[in-house]
């Protein structure tokens, strides 16, 4: 049975992920396939696409800080610092080849996690739920201002974020934590407008076994 996880302990846990810091070397750079034919393109300073995809940032030899993006990645904080250890590729980007791929996409020579992952540790879940499965641990919430610290607005099998607070006593906009390519590709928090939300479709979610 999926033990309780308070709201504090939930942004607790996020705030780990974003503020942690770790070294790398050129070993953890990886810009080809894997042993498995899976594209993998760590988000380092270096990764500079020919197309609309944003840059990396980590830099090798460097202290870096937040745990890069990996698609599919669900990686503890102390996982990810072993497999940086043992020359895993440092983060994974996303791509439109990786989600029509889904979990086949996911590549076992990289580190680190991704959007869905992070809700998952932050809820202390037992495996990484994808956006698509989120909603059935949960209770959605009939409006926007029903949300409270730990909460989520998700997108069916596309992105989800982790709900903060207001951004403003206006409630035009929502602070929360998140994994994507905006602005880098690792863990951030930021506030995003109510516009953007509504435009794209987010949805409001209550885990069932948050406390207080």
């Amino acid at each position: 049975m999926r033990s309780a996880v308070r709201r504090d302990e939930v942004l607790a846990i996020a705030e780990a992920y974003r503020t942690h810091r770790w070294r790398a070397s050129a070993v953890n750079v990886r810009h080809a396939v894997d042993t498995q034919g899976i594209q993998v393109d760590t988000p380092d300073l270096g990764f500079q696409p020919a197309d609309s995809t944003r840059p990396g940032w980590w830099v090798p030899g460097k202290w870096n800080v937040g745990i890069p993006y990996q698609w599919g990645g669900f990686d503890t904080l102390v996982e990810f610092d072993q497999k940086v250890k043992q020359s895993y590729a440092a983060g994974d980007i996303y791509t439109p080849v990786k989600r029509a791929g889904l979990e086949a996409a996911v590549s076992q020579e990289a580190a680190g996690i991704d959007c869905s992952g992070l809700i998952s540790r932050c809820w202390r879940l037992e495996r990484s739920y994808s956006t698509r499965e989120l909603p059935q641990l949960c209770e959605p919430l009939t409006s926007y201002d029903e949300l409270r610290p730990g909460d989520i607005l998700n997108t069916h099998n596309a992105h989800v974020l982790l709900f903060v607070g207001w951004g403003n006593p206006a409630r035009t906009s929502v602070s929360v934590y998140e994994v994507g390519s905006y602005p880098t590709w690792k863990v951030c928090r930021r506030r995003v407008r109510m516009e953007y939300l509504e435009e794209k479709g987010y949805q409001p979610f209550r885990y069932r076994r948050i406390r207080d």
